[in-house]
């Protein structure tokens, strides 16, 4: 995998220039193979699946603030040769590609929020198993037990919670800690790039009712929920998630050389 500006990542299809190049922001505790195939290899796209900080192979320390995670994005752009892209987020990747839209506009095409929400508060068992690296593994448990749908195949939640595991503890609580202290439910209406919000109907970890507020204060926004599907969406019905963003994507206005 490349590095730029100290971040690992997965492309495809960069030379494409006649497309708007996409980022794909993995969650908490995650890295880029939370994208499964069929996002990070969109056909006809320019992908970019990056592992933030301190995440999969990218070295340096996890961040604490949503805003520290936009500034790391934002200079992979620069060293990448990106003005800007369409940013597309799950979870903690969400309040990433929403604040980059709220308060660097002008690197947005376009907004995806996929499982996420514009407040992101962690309840007090989950923050609490997380901050005690003693109970790390109870923790990755409960995140597992909230993350996927009654219906998922049993093997795919246990490579998912593993690779979570393979992190250390204090990445995962920073994450966690950025997300608590997340809050941007109040200037939704100030947003003016396309946005896409997908959840799954069985999401535990952040419930639809937070998707349905981003599509009732966003204007012009578009809502898709996917049944039988939990927080992991993406990992749990890929084909259906990359059909939803591939639309998306195509929508978005572009100007090659320009935006």
């Amino acid at each position: 995998m490349p590095t730029a500006a100290q971040l690992h990542y997965f492309a495809h299809g960069v030379d494409n220039y006649d497309h708007a190049p996409v980022l794909l922001i993995h969650g908490s505790g995650g890295h880029h193979l939370y994208w499964p195939p069929q996002l990070r290899r969109l056909r006809d796209h320019r992908i970019y699946a990056m592992d933030l900080p301190g995440h999969g192979r990218s070295d340096g320390i996890g961040r604490d603030l949503v805003e520290d995670y936009v500034g790391d994005l934002t200079a992979f752009m620069d060293a990448v040769g990106l003005n800007s892209a369409i940013w597309i987020g799950h979870s903690l990747g969400g309040a990433i590609a929403l604040h980059a839209a709220l308060h660097n506009p002008h690197r947005v095409l376009g907004l995806g929020m996929v499982a996420s929400g514009a407040r992101l508060r962690v309840d007090a068992e989950l923050l609490g198993l997380i901050s005690r690296e003693a109970a790390f593994g109870s923790a990755l448990k409960l995140i597992g037990d909230r993350s996927f749908s009654a219906s998922v195949d049993s093997r795919l939640k246990q490579l998912a919670i593993q690779r979570m595991g393979e992190m250390r503890s204090a990445v995962l609580l920073g994450d966690f800690v950025a997300c608590n202290a997340f809050d941007e439910s109040s200037h939704l209406g100030q947003i003016r790039v396309p946005t896409l919000i997908v959840c799954g109907a069985d999401d535990r970890m952040i419930p639809p009712r937070a998707s349905e507020a981003l599509h009732s204060a966003i204007p012009h926004s578009e809502l898709v929920v996917l049944p039988d599907a939990g927080h992991m969406l993406m990992l749990e019905r890929p084909e259906q998630t990359a059909a939803v963003l591939a639309r998306f994507i195509n929508s978005v206005k572009y100007r090659p050389g320009v935006s």
